[in-house]
This record gives structure tokens, sequence and C-alpha cells, in this order.
């Protein structure tokens, strides 16, 4: 049909990815160390201030954890294409039959892969291997620097909201508003991430907020045994 169009969100996987990632440790994070300091018989000073080094430690070392990922990620990728790009030189014939057989494969005849490989070698042969054969796309490459920063903003923005409630509210509360708040904070990051991305929003929602509180409650119960044996 003239002026179909269809709405695909395959490309928001990259900044999604680590939006999502970064958001969930920052809450699960900060919310289990706020509960397990609590759970250990600290005063609300010593709750608060771990919940501030825990939000500054998280946010950097998600940073440095997702561009050495990235940087990982994309010096192979450059190493490949840099790789490819010799081989279309030396062999173009053998990286041409490359392509057809690829083509081949996903189920064209040997006539239509042949005439699209040449079709495509005489354009952009690296390109069309490196999506082909490599599996190297604009959507699975992001820059090291941006995703670093993503995740970093990302866990402090889910880290802050049980810091702010748990230096709000008084000890003997602490524990059960900061649960509930924490439910409700991964069930709407769930949802939200489920919409984005195009998934089943009440399965994202429950695994989300299961293993969340799960988490919560190990490092709760961990945290009373060791203040309990002090």
């Amino acid at each position: 049909m003239i002026g179909h169009s269809e709405r695909h969100r395959i490309h928001r996987i990259g900044w999604l990815r680590a939006a999502v990632l970064g958001a969930n440790d920052g809450i699960i994070s900060i919310a289990s160390l706020i509960l397990g300091i609590a759970a250990a018989g600290a005063s609300h000073n010593a709750v608060v201030i771990s919940g501030v080094a825990g939000l500054l430690a998280g946010a950097m070392s998600m940073a440095s954890g997702e561009y050495v990922s990235v940087s990982s990620q994309l010096d192979t990728e450059t190493a490949d294409l840099d790789k490819e790009r010799l081989e279309l030189i030396q062999n173009p014939e053998l990286e041409q039959e490359e392509l057809i057989q690829i083509y081949i494969k996903r189920g064209l005849s040997i006539q239509l892969a042949r005439q699209v490989a040449i079709e495509l070698m005489s354009q952009d042969g690296l390109k069309a291997h490196a999506r082909d054969e490599l599996g190297i796309t604009e959507v699975s490459s992001t820059s090291p620097l941006f995703a670093a920063l993503s995740s970093a903003l990302a866990f402090s923005v889910g880290g802050f909201a049980p810091l702010m409630i748990g230096s709000l509210v008084s000890m003997d509360k602490l524990v059960l508003i900061v649960s509930l708040a924490v439910a409700v904070l991964l069930a709407f990051l769930g949802g939200i991430s489920a919409y984005l991305g195009g998934a089943r929003i009440p399965i994202a929602i429950a695994r989300v907020v299961f293993w969340g509180l799960l988490s919560m409650g190990v490092t709760s119960a961990i945290g009373g045994l060791v203040g309990g044996a002090g």
C-alpha cells in the first residue's frame, strides 16, 4: 500500500537499555543499602550518609563500566571493519562470493543472491559486509561517552528517590515507607520501559518489582543479622 509506514522501536534499544539498567540499579541499590544499614541498627544520620556515598559511588561505577564496555565493543567492531576493508581490497571476488552465500542461506535464489551482492558491492561493499556478515549496524553501535553519561544520570535519578524518602521519614517508618515507595517506582519504571520497547507491560512490571523487592529483602535480612551479631 502506498504511504504505508510502520513504527518500530529497535532504534531505541541502545539508550533504552542503558537508561533502564541505570535507573533500576539506582533504585534497588540505594534502597537496599538504606534498608540494610537501617536493619543493622545504625542511626538515621548514618543511613543518609551511607545512601549519599552509595549514590555517588554507584553513579561513577555505572559510568565507568558502561564506558569501558561500549569502548571494548567499538574496538572490536573497528578491528573487524579494518580487516574486512583489507580483504575487500585484496580479494573482492571472494568477498562478493561470501555475500552471495549469505543471501542464499537467507532464502534467495542463486541468481537473485548474486544480483543483490553485485549491486551492494558496487555501492558500498564495506557497509554491506558490516551489516550482513559482521552484524554491525547503526542500531548496535553507540557512543561510549553517551552511554556512560546516560547510565550515570539514570542511576542518579533512580537512586535519588529512595535516598530522599529515607532522609525525610523517621527510622520507625523507614523500612515500610521506603519499601512501598520503591515498589511503586519500580512498577512505574517497568511499565515505561515496556511501553517504549513495545513489550508486555504487566509482565515487565511484575518482573521488575519482584526482583527489586527480593533484593531489598535479602539485604535487609543480612543487615539485621550483622547488626544482631554486633
